[in-house]
């Protein structure tokens, strides 16, 4: 990583210029080119699935996407009043004109009573088109809209509702992506005092996320990716392209402030901060991609835009970060602080210390003081927090909501509310019973399940067709009394399934699938909730071992896994409150109460462990590395938390804000995210990071840093702390007092006294003793690493485990970090094993790994030992 990054700031205006190229390369293709997002998802072997290809195949023209135009009067008369009739026609044939519409079904046709209402004031058009809503262009739709909009008088309201006219609808939804930038350009500002420092994580975090949001929209040209893929690719991209390119940044300027030139302290920054950035990137990239086990298109594309928006920012924290760093030199410190680095101290020679940043130091240190003196007690209290907001997650309903939900003021809103006062809730989305007669003969059978569905309770009205003469399918819309995201409408869908349609199937060749908009979405609810156990079983296993590998230990890993899950109930928790139980939804304009979306906790849950992987490598490593050194548990989770905890909340704030901004876009689902996301943030970071996480490691002792020697032999070795450094220290000088030469013999210590004594000699200040050496007390420094890293012969790998590393997260490339290939395995975890083709490769060429691997540790077992110093050597 030092190489990257000294290349990257010596040659600056060229990685400058490679990023710019890379942007307008990108750019161009996409500004000839375009988006093609596409809604449209399949659930194969679901019975909705089955009644819309029944149906698309027998009678296409049926097909289409259905739509209403709904007419009201707002004063006294009638939808049948002459004046009346003549206009609504009138538009009606304008609209059945229009490109994409293959029919429009009339209010005042042969069958158009029952689209009138009983007072006569509200009535409603169908306008069928020749394809699914996702397949429209938006331009047609809008068409239609402005068509019959047209027709809008001050006696007459005129309102459009369905899947189309709500895609273009939340088409037209501002993009609020300037309010979280400007909310984290704050908070930087406040945190920096500089406003270059405040300047470069946001011009970093901007090129990453242009980069990344123009790849994905290149990329819905050879994949389908859903309308929402690029808004929470940029929901997920802002906040850690922000907050990668923070932990950086701060320490870069910790070097400039004790005195480091610019490109020293642009190294050390990227060699220790930009290996956690890596690191925790990476977990966040392989979580997202554990959407791809759902096998479902349009999770596993979202979680693909989202895995290459967090790669690009990824990217741009190692290469154009530094550069920048190159450019701004050491005006990223503020004024004041450029000038205490020019006034050395006359007594030491080195800058004075800043006293907001000792001050807040110290705070923080008060604080992990206090975590680890009450740790019973703050630890009770997180866990009651935590409970308390993850309870109304025990009610969560999964489902899909309707444009009941949608803003007030919205055609679509006003198109709901109008059919349900007219009609009834249920109107808004009738089930759809696709009939497949065996022979003609099933007639009867075909009238014995209307008139069963007829006396269903929860049926407000079923309305069956004639049967085709070509192909013998019938349809019947079935009128639910409720809602179609109401509770009650779900179980109406199960019961007819399981109860009324296998009853009157029975005995006869009708074969009938109960299909539509409302049963595409519990179908969806109910298979989301069967694989949600592995999704969640694999993103557990694949950070549990990261992290093992990170850390060497087995309690860390389950510690960050079950914070993991108690930040992801409590954001449940709130998501339910808000949306589900509606407090607060119609204040930021987002409709009322209603079910949670069904892909928002799969989806939710990748981005979460992600996060909190994310604030656990930053925590965890400090206190690892501090373990590394002194083998004091207490001290090393004292001195990690009050280090990084500034750094933590700063960052946390920042996602917050830019998560909280994607709340005032206007459409619900998004806003989902952001409150649930806004929410998991601020409790992982300020209740599971502050005051759990330490609370419980205090609680645990050593046993934290446990891992069983089978484990030790096999895990690969990498290293997120980077080379052991201290920023300079003042020296102060001490009169020199001659020392006599006293004659020590040289006995041999055994290695595993060698490293007591070592590890002894963390814990207090040694003075030299020999002829040639004063009396001095030296700066405190960073011990040596252990003897046994560097003079123990490391085990040899074997073939059968390394297979094993293969076969299950070899795609991953985790196998080459197993061998000690650590370039390698970056590649094939950034590139998925290069498509599968390297991971297919791999398994022929193993073996010769294997042996190259142990030649290699061969050597380096050897080499150490020829040339190292004798035991009782003094120590230079």
């Amino acid at each position: 990583m030092s190489a990257l990054a000294r290349w990257c700031f010596r040659h600056r205006l060229l990685v400058v210029g490679i990023w710019a190229a890379v942007l307008v390369a990108l750019a161009v293709p996409y500004a000839t080119l375009g988006a093609r997002y596409s809604d449209a998802f399949s659930l194969p072997g679901t019975e909705s699935s089955k009644a819309q290809a029944r149906l698309q195949a027998s009678e296409p023209r049926q097909a289409g996407d259905s739509d209403q135009i709904v007419v009201h009067m707002r004063r006294d008369g009638s939808i049948r009043d002459t004046a009346v009739r003549q206009k609504v026609t009138s538009m009606l044939d304008r609209v059945a004109a229009l490109p994409s519409v293959a029919s429009v079904t009339s209010m005042y046709g042969p069958e158009g009573a029952p689209r009138i209402s009983k007072d006569g004031r509200t009535a409603y058009a169908t306008v069928t088109f020749d394809a699914q809503a996702d397949r429209i262009p938006v331009a047609d739709v809008t068409r239609v809209i402005d068509t019959a909009q047209a027709a809008r008088e001050a006696d007459l309201q005129v309102e459009l509702g369905g899947q189309a006219i709500s895609s273009a609808a939340e088409g037209e939804a501002q993009s609020t992506e300037a309010i979280g930038l400007v909310a984290a350009g704050i908070i930087l500002f406040v945190a920096f005092g500089s406003l270059l420092g405040m300047l470069l994580p946001l011009l970093v975090a901007i090129a990453a996320l242009g980069a990344g949001l123009l790849a994905v929209g290149l990329t819905s040209h050879v994949m389908t990716l859903g309308s929402d893929a690029p808004t929470v690719a940029a929901l997920i991209g802002l906040g850690v392209g922000i907050d990668y390119a923070l932990f950086i940044v701060t320490r870069h300027r910790t070097g400039l402030r004790s005195g480091l030139a610019p490109e020293q302290a642009a190294v050390r920054a990227l060699d220790t901060s930009g290996r956690a950035v890596v690191f925790a990137g990476l977990t966040v990239v392989t979580a997202l991609l554990g959407l791809l086990v759902l096998r479902i298109g349009p999770l596993s594309a979202m979680g693909i835009s989202a895995a290459t928006a967090v790669l690009a920012t990824v990217v741009a924290a190692v290469t154009l970060l530094p550069a920048l760093l190159g450019l701004f030199g050491g005006r990223l410190l503020t004024r004041r602080q450029r000038r205490a680095l020019t006034a050395r101290d006359a007594g030491t020679g080195h800058p004075p210390l800043n006293r907001q940043r000792h001050g807040t130091a110290q705070s923080l240190g008060r604080w992990a003081e206090q975590v680890e003196r009450h740790r019973t007690l703050f630890a009770v209290a997180a866990l009651l927090v935590v409970t308390v907001l993850s309870l109304p997650a025990l009610s969560l309903r999964l489902g899909t909501s309707d444009a009941g939900n949608d803003p007030k003021g919205t055609t679509t809103r006003a198109a709901y509310d109008l059919l349900a006062q007219g009609f009834g809730a249920g109107s808004n989305g009738p089930l759809v019973l696709v009939a497949q007669l065996g022979a003609p003969s099933d007639g009867p059978a075909l009238n014995r399940l209307v008139s069963a569905v007829r006396s269903t309770p929860g049926v407000a009205s079923a309305t069956a067709g004639p049967p085709a003469a070509a192909t013998g399918l019938s349809v019947i819309d079935v009128v639910p009394t409720g809602a179609p995201q109401d509770e009650a409408t779900s179980a109406l869908l199960t019961h007819l399934r399981e109860d009324v349609v296998p009853a009157a199937e029975r005995g006869s060749g009708l074969t009938v699938y109960v299909g539509g908009t409302t049963a595409a979405s519990g179908d969806l609810a109910a298979l989301l909730a069967g694989k949600l156990p592995l999704f969640l079983g694999v993103i557990v296993a694949l950070g549990c071992l990261l992290l093992m590998v990170a850390f060497r230990s087995v309690l860390v890993p389950l510690t960050a896994a079950v914070m993991n899950l108690l930040a992801s109930a409590a954001s449940f928790g709130v998501v339910v409150a808000v949306f589900q139980w509606g407090w607060g939804s119609e204040l930021l304009g987002l409709g009322k109460a209603g079910p949670v979306e069904a892909e928002l906790p799969v989806i939710m849950l990748a981005i979460l462990f992600g996060l909190s992987m994310d604030y656990q490598v930053f925590l965890v490593s400090r206190m690892h590395e501090e373990w590394e050194h002194t083998r004091d548990n207490h001290r090393a989770i004292r001195i990690g938390q009050a280090e990084t905890g500034r750094l933590i909340n700063a960052a946390a704030l920042i996602m917050i804000c830019v998560f909280t901004a994607f709340v005032f876009g206007g459409q619900r689902v998004i806003a989902e995210y952001g409150v649930g996301l806004a929410a998991a943030v601020a409790i992982d970071a300020f209740v599971l990071r502050t005051v759990l996480v330490p609370s419980l490691m205090h609680l645990l002792g050593r046993a934290n840093w446990w891992l069983p020697a089978g484990l030790e032999r096999i895990l690969p070795r990498v290293s997120i702390e980077g080379a052991p450094s201290r920023e300079p220290v003042p020296v102060v000088p001490v009169p020199v007092v001659p020392v006599p030469v006293v004659p020590v013999p040289v006995v041999p210590v055994p290695a595993r006294a060698a490293r007591a004594d070592r590890t002894a000699g963390l814990h207090h200040t040694g003075v030299a003793t020999t002829a040639s050496r004063p009396a001095v007390v030296p700066p405190p420094a960073r011990p040596e690493p252990r003897l046994r890293q560097d003079s123990t012969p490391r085990a040899a790998k074997s073939v059968a485990v390394a297979y094993l590393w293969w076969f299950f997260v070899g795609l991953f490339g985790m196998h080459h970090f197993y061998l000690g290939r650590t370039g390698r395995g970056l590649l094939h975890l950034c590139t998925l094993g290069i498509c599968g083709l390297g991971w297919l490769a791999d398994a022929f060429t193993l073996p010769h790994q294997v042996r190259s691997a142990n030649a290699r540790i061969a050597q380096q077992d050897v080499a150490p030992r020829a040339d190292a110093p004798a035991l009782n050597d003094p120590v230079h």
